[in-house]
């Protein structure tokens, strides 16, 4: 275990001081060691106080470091600022990193969507990029995406009652305002697949209103600014466990019963041209049905699909 994690544990364990040599006990370190450790973690945001009794866990920051997720601290990739999750992902993932790495930044300086739109990442909100190595053909990894913003849904609704509804193929909207976006990269060979990166911007206690009107944040539905290092526990807890559960094929009946997509009129876009019909159904690898207006059925593998 990472000492900055057992000390912290120490910490907020409903005590009011710890003491340097219980530390030093618990860690089997010096208490020069124990010291460090805590300007370690002073220096990363947490304000804890020192006295000739001990230490006091004050007040820690809302910022998910590796070490606050326990199991995950070596999969876990926390960095202030990068251009984007998604590229750092992307070499990590050519560079042989292991499944459900997680690539996390507290703010991108180019972040960004479908067809290159700009994803503003205002600070206070979320945004990482999953790593997945799934032992799938290239043709099923759609329902990665879908997966994604299903378990997004569902986290929403679950541990938040924040009423969430997914729109095809990579939004998560809370009446008709967007919540939560995804981007999905795929790298395969032939028949195999050699990683597929999902890339989650979540609107958690940041401002995207000046940018994006059509926007809504979790502190704006709670009433009250939200934990993104709990937020971010839950996700990675459930999506691991349907990814790896072997049963990715009830992803998307399950996606149907959040979709307000399914039953609309919709336009699609790409950029090869735009399809517009009634979207009537979703199917095994994730793309739209639209019936067009000679009534006849098209399947739409992927764009950006607006409600009319």
């Amino acid at each position: 275990m990472d000492p900055k994690q057992t000390i912290l544990t120490m910490l907020r364990s409903g005590r009011d001081i710890i003491s340097g040599s219980e530390l030093s006990r618990r860690l089997d370190v010096s208490r020069v060691a124990v010291w460090k450790q805590v300007q370690r973690l002073q220096q990363c945001g947490y304000e804890i106080g020192a006295s000739a009794k001990g230490y006091r866990l004050i007040t820690d920051p809302d910022i998910p470091y590796p070490w606050e997720f326990p199991g995950r601290e070596e999969s876990i990739l926390h960095f202030q600022q990068l251009e984007s999750t998604m590229d750092t992902a992307r070499q990590s993932a050519r560079s042989g990193c292991p499944h459900f790495t997680v690539v996390v930044a507290e703010q991108q300086s180019a972040g960004r969507g479908r067809l290159n739109r700009s994803w503003h990442s205002g600070s206070g909100g979320l945004y990482f990029t999953v790593v997945l190595r799934p032992q799938i053909p290239p043709a099923l990894s759609p329902r990665l995406n879908l997966c994604a913003s299903l378990v997004l849904a569902e986290t929403l609704r679950k541990d938040y009652a924040i009423p969430a509804r997914v729109k095809w193929p990579n939004d998560v909207l809370v009446d008709g305002r967007k919540i939560a976006g995804i981007l999905a990269e795929m790298e395969a060979e032939a028949d195999r697949v050699s990683y597929v990166n999902i890339g989650v911007g979540v609107n958690v206690n940041n401002n995207p209103t000046p940018a994006e009107p059509g926007a809504v944040t979790m502190q704006e539905q709670v009433g009250s600014p939200v934990s993104r290092k709990k937020w971010l526990a839950a996700f990675l807890d459930s999506f691991e466990t349907r990814i790896d559960s072997g049963n990715m094929g009830s992803v998307i009946g399950a996606w149907k019963t959040l979709s307000i997509t399914l039953g609309r009129q919709v336009k699609i876009v790409t950029l090869q041209g735009e399809t517009e019909g009634r979207a009537v159904d979703v199917d095994a690898n994730g793309s739209l049905i639209l019936q067009v207006a000679d009534g006849s059925l098209k399947t739409i593998l992927y764009g950006d699909c607006f409600h009319m």
